[in-house]
């Protein structure tokens, strides 16, 4: 083989699902409740966007949420465990609250 180098070993190549590399992870396969969160866009920025000060904007959260494509397994997560901090699934607690009181 032309080019071939003996000296690269033959377990050089590193699949990108098991690096945690953000839109390859395949969900049918993964065992871990929490998988989606590799998914997640908000793992890309800065977290503070996602924790403002009372009364601060969630507007940049909320617009990154919107063309998340793990969004509703984060707004799930945030529900089923009673978050009561930040922007999950593109909702404020306080909007959490209110989708919760309409469904219970």
């Amino acid at each position: 083989m032309t080019g071939y180098r003996s000296d690269v070993p033959d377990n050089w190549y590193v699949d990108p699902v098991d690096l945690g590399v953000p839109g390859v992870r395949q969900p049918e396969e993964d065992d871990n409740a929490l998988a989606w969160q590799a998914d997640a866009l908000c793992a890309q920025v800065d977290p503070e966007a996602f924790f403002p000060e009372k009364g601060g904007s969630t507007r940049d959260a909320k617009r990154i949420c919107s063309s998340c494509d793990v969004r509703d397994e984060c707004l799930e997560y945030a529900l089923n465990n009673d978050e009561r901090f930040g922007i999950w699934g593109g909702l404020s607690e306080r909007e959490r609250r209110k989708l919760k009181r309409r469904a219970g």
